[in-house]
């Protein structure tokens, strides 16, 4: 599997690395930016093996503004925690605005029309 080459991990954990306090990318963002034979599926895979020392696993969400964690972290909701504490707001449903939050790589910051279709 792909996923375990430590070549592969690395250039996941390199982009996760740039990603500001405050600012979030979703694991289907990750995966366009990354290339052919990333899906936002194993990016999350990569992500769930993460050094939490490292790498800021917590700014990677899904494509609806929402930590996929929630439930799977002790304490729960971890990530939403501790992406509150960094500065972004959630609402009752556990839903942040993209259009705040999500980063793009110098580069790749494009059009925001095109940027909701890719990322969204």
């Amino acid at each position: 599997m792909k996923e375990n080459d430590p070549q592969y991990r690395e250039r996941v954990y390199s982009i996760v690395r740039d990603i500001p306090s405050g600012r979030v990318m979703t694991y289907g963002q990750l995966a366009i930016i990354l290339g052919e034979g990333y899906t936002a599926r194993t990016v999350g895979f990569v992500m769930h093996g993460a050094d939490t020392d490292k790498v800021p696993w917590q700014r990677v969400i899904n494509s609806q503004g929402k930590c996929s964690t929630g439930k799977l972290t002790i304490p729960i909701n971890l990530q939403q925690t501790l992406l509150e504490a960094e500065g972004i707001e959630f609402n009752a449903a556990g839903k942040c605005d993209l259009g705040l939050y999500q980063w793009f790589p110098d580069g790749l910051e494009g059009d925001t029309d095109e940027q909701a279709t890719l990322f969204g």
